[in-house]
This record gives structure tokens, C-alpha cells and sequence, in this order.
């Protein structure tokens, strides 16, 4: 059987660092691992096609030569989901879709007939067997959730790793908190479910084994959900990353509570972890208690922020304006602590009403639910009533991200993190990537863009203050960058 997996395009997002793949030489930042996992649940016989939108164009004979099409995708990648769908019908292909989008709102999706929602292990037996039969059912969702310890390594046979600029494995599904608007809990639980350290290592060995040498991401919505496994997966990849000729360099997510842990934050920094996204959110007391935000709640954030840096880690930091007991005061207060911790990557976004969550029921009991969401939290368009004057917010937010990401703004803030930051072994040195990258900025950044004296005065300055860590004050130049056309956008 011949199955076509389609990953739809990622319009242009802060995560998509769409604006810095020419100065590196690659397609895509990160590789459709949802559908690699998938593939690898199939029948090994089944000839297998991936097509990453982000990477290349659907051709005809793409889907010509496919019995059956897999598409899953991200609520962010609707547009680019309709028109795969709507060449699909027009070739006369059959569609099976599953991913978030789908989970929390399959409905929207008449032209389309076949969904897997939620997540696909409990259901792939069942599905394999209707394919064969050809009797497939409109609906494929398990019963309870599954157990992660069957999960098999990634197909990574079938994408061309140089793509991309990171590959990416999954350690966890779920976290313990509930913050109202996430809809991580409403999809994977409150419990976490993890692998075994053998079984993540298994797949670290399959992607060294397929000639990766870069970065990778562990996409876990909250690393540190179960810390003892956590901890128990770290001991694990320490040993594992000592091995290594040279460490693979890693980043995450995790929860800001974190920074209350020196021994986790010790673990992961041993382990070869160098980035650490972490959703802050605000420094408004009231909208963290407001949105059950408990672990940043009645806390020092700026402090934790810097605990995490000291240890070795960057913080990319997640923020988001209009909570209900935001304030117009609230634009200020976010440029001040942004500035003040030094995160330099801070993505700032609205709020948005995603389907599943407690912040969806909790506006549409009110009367305040205006759309469905985007899913893009950088669109300049709110999808309920908020408390703000609506122009207000919008204003305040397009004002913000354009004063965070002006270049004397943003290149001060990177100077505050080289400040705090300790760099720590596992040493990685630069990779060919890396200098192909400083030589293109060197160009780009400092000869043809706006804020060129104010990059030429980041770079001296960096390398003569923080000549240990230069290697990253680089990478932070040329992701500002990206950045700072977002920004420009919106």
C-alpha cells in the first residue's frame, strides 16, 4: 500500500524562524515528529512518502501515486490544511487527518472524511486493518490514553535531515499544572506519561546513527512534569552524552519552577541542555492568579529567570497581553521585566480562546467567545471580547513587540543575558553551520539591514565582555533577526 504524510505549512511565526533559514542553509527549523512517529506504526512493507510543506511543494504525482493520504497537523497550519484538502478531493484521494487541530475540532473539517483524534497508538492497529479491508471508519479515537513505552523510534529514513536546523524527540505527554488558557491538558492529561530513559536513548541512537550532529529538541510541553523520571532520564543522557565525540547541544520546555530545583537544574545542564523555553507569561500578580498560572504565582520572577541563566541555561520566555486584569499599564511593565531579565527571545503573544480549554468554556458561558482561534498568537486579531478597550490592546501590543525587537533594544537585552550567563560543560564547539551563519550576518545584520551600527557595537562588545560565550551572543544576533521581521509584520 502506498500512504502519502503531509505536513501542512507553518505560516510565518515566532517558532517558525522563517526570516534566518537563508543564513543557515536550511528548509525548516524543526521536522514533522508526529507524522516520523506515525509512519513508524505502519507496516514496515507500506511504501511511505513524507512531504514537508515547509521543505518542499505538493506535486500532482505526489498524490497520483498515493492509495491514501496521512495529514496531521497544528491549529496554526488551517489554511495550508484546506488546501491540501482541497486538492485531494479534486485528485480523488482519500484523507485521514489527525493532530491538534483535528482533536479539538474535526468538525469544522466536512471535506475532509476521516480523522484520528487524539493520540494515535491506541488506534493504529484498528486503522492499519481497515485500510487493508478497506472499510475505514469516519472516527478513530482510544478509549483512555496510552502508554508511552510501546511509542517506537521516529521513521527517520524518510525526511532529509540537512533541512533542518533542529530534529526533535519526545520524552513526556501531559503536566501536572492547569493554567486556563492551555490546551495541553484538555489534549494529554494532567498526569504525565513518560518513556524510559532506554527507549528515549534508543531513539537518540537512531538519530546518530542516521548521521545527525546538531541540535535537538525535546518537545515535551513541560520537561519537568515528573521530576523524578526527569531526573532519572538526565542521569541516563549525562553518561550517554559523555560517550558522544562531541555532545549533541539541547532545549526544551519546562515550567518556571524550575529554578526551585538545583539538582534537576544541575541534571539538565549536565546532560548537554543549553536553551530552556519557559512561559512566564506577566508580571501581573492578578492575571497569573487570574489564569491559574500557581507555579509563577508569589514568586520572584526575575530572580528565577536569572537562577536559570547563572546555572547555564538561556531562557526563551513565552508572554501574553490581554488577560482580564491587564491593566494599560501592563505594555510598560512587560517591556521593563523583558528588558531587566535579559531574555532576548521573548515571544510575545495575545491571548487566545483555543478549544479545550478552560478559558474557551469560561468566555463562552460568558457571551465574550467571538471566533475559533487562529492558533497564532501573534495575529492582531483577538477571538473573544476582552476587559481592555479592544484598539487599546491592540495598539499597546503592535507597540511593544516593534520597541522589543528595535535592534538597540534587542541587542541590550542579549548583553544582560551574556551578563548572568555561566556557561558550563558539556562544551560544544562551533559547527559548520555556525560559521557559514556569522559570516552571512556579518553581511546581512551588519551591511544591509536597518540597525547596523547597533549590531557592529553588540558584536565588539560581546566578544570583548563575554569572549566564552561568543559563540551564542552570535546565535542570538541572527535569531533576533527573525524576530524582529515578526515584529515588523505585525
Amino acid at each position: 500500500m502506498n500512504l502519502l504524510l503531509i505536513w501542512p505549512a507553518v505560516p510565518d511565526t515566532f517558532w517558525s524562524f522563517t526570516h534566518v533559514l537563508p543564513l543557515i542553509a536550511k528548509k525548516a527549523a524543526f521536522p514533522p515528529l508526529g507524522l516520523l512517529t506515525v509512519a513508524a506504526m505502519l507496516p514496515r512493507e507500506w511504501s511511505l512518502r513524507v512531504v514537508d510543506l515547509n521543505v518542499r511543494a505538493l506535486r500532482d504525482q505526489d498524490l497520483d501515486w498515493a492509495d491514501y493520504v496521512l495529514m496531521s497537523a497544528m491549529i496554526v497550519q488551517e489554511t495550508s490544511v484546506r488546501e491540501v484538502a482541497r486538492r485531494c478531493r479534486e485528485r480523488g484521494k482519500r484523507v485521514i487527518a489527525g493532530g491538534p487541530l483535528f482533536t479539538t475540532g474535526h468538525e469544522r473539517f466536512p471535506e475532509i472524511p476521516h480523522f484520528v483524534l487524539g493520540e494515535a497508538e491506541g488506534v493504529m492497529s484498528e486503522l492499519v486493518r481497515d485500510l487493508v479491508a478497506g472499510t475505514l471508519q469516519p472516527v478513530y479515537q482510544a478509549a483512555s490514553r496510552p502508554d508511552l513505552s510501546a511509542t517506537p523510534p521516529p521513521r527517520w529514513d524518510l525526511i532529509r535531515l540537512d533541512d533542518y536546523v533542529t530534529m526533535a524527540v519526545q520524552f513526556s505527554r501531559g503536566c501536572p499544572f492547569n493554567c486556563e488558557f492551555c490546551d495541553i491538558i484538555a489534549m494529554y492529561g494532567r498526569v504525565p506519561r513518560t518513556k524510559s530513559p532506554a527507549q528515549l536513548l534508543r531513539e537518540l541512537d537512531s538519530l546518530y546513527a542516521a548521521g545527525w550532529r546538531d541540535s535537538v529538541f525535546v518537545v515535551d510541553d513541560n520537561f519537568i512534569g515528573h521530576k523524578v523520571k526527569a531526573k532519572a532520564l538526565l542521569r541516563e543522557l549525562v553518561t550517554w552524552q559523555q560517550r558522544l565525540p562531541t555532545p549533541l547541544p539541547l532545549f526544551t520546555e519546562a515550567s518556571l519552577n524550575l529554578a526551585d530545583d538545583p539538582e534537576l537544574l544541575d541534571l539538565m545542564v549536565q546532560a548537554g541542555f543549553k536553551k530552556v523555553f519557559v512561559g512566564i507569561e506577566t508580571p501581573n500578580e492578578d492575571s497569573l492568579s487570574e489564569c491559574g498560572k500557581v507555579q509563577n504565582a508569589r514568586r520572584d520572577l526575575l530572580q528565577a529567570v536569572r537562577t536559570l541563566q547563572s546555572a547555564g541555561l538561556e531562557v526563551m520566555g513565552g508572554f501574553i497581553l490581554g488577560f482580564d486584569h491587564d491593566r494599560p499599564s501592563i505594555f510598560r511593565r512587560q517591556w521593563r521585566f523583558i528588558q531587566e531579565a535579559g531574555i532576548a527571545n521573548a515571544m510575545v503573544g495575545l491571548l487566545n480562546a483555543l478549544p479545550g480549554t478552560r478559558l474557551f468554556a469560561r468566555l463562552q458561558q460568558e457571551g465574550r467567545l467571538l471566533m475559533e482561534s487562529t492558533g497564532n498568537n501573534l495575529d492582531p486579531v483577538l477571538n473573544f471580547i476582552p476587559r481592555m478597550n479592544r484598539e487599546t490592546l491592540l495598539n499597546g501590543y503592535r507597540r511593544l513587540l516593534r520597541r522589543l525587537y528595535a535592534p538597540s533594544a534587542y541587542y541590550r537585552r542579549a548583553l544582560k543575558f551574556l551578563k548572568w550567563y555561566r556557561p558550563r560543560p558539556p562544551y560544544i564547539p562551533p559547527r559548520r553551520t555556525d560559521l557559514w551563519a556569522f559570516l552571512r550576518s556579518l553581511w546581512v545584520l551588519g551591511v544591509c539591514t536597518p540597525g547596523r551600527r547597533a549590531y557592529w557595537k553588540y558584536l565588539v562588545q560581546s566578544l570583548l565582555l563575554y569572549p566564552r560565550a561568543f559563540s551564542e551572543a552570535m546565535n542570538l544576533a541572527i535569531r533576533g533577526y527573525h524576530f524582529r521581521a515578526v515584529a515588523a509584520q505585525i
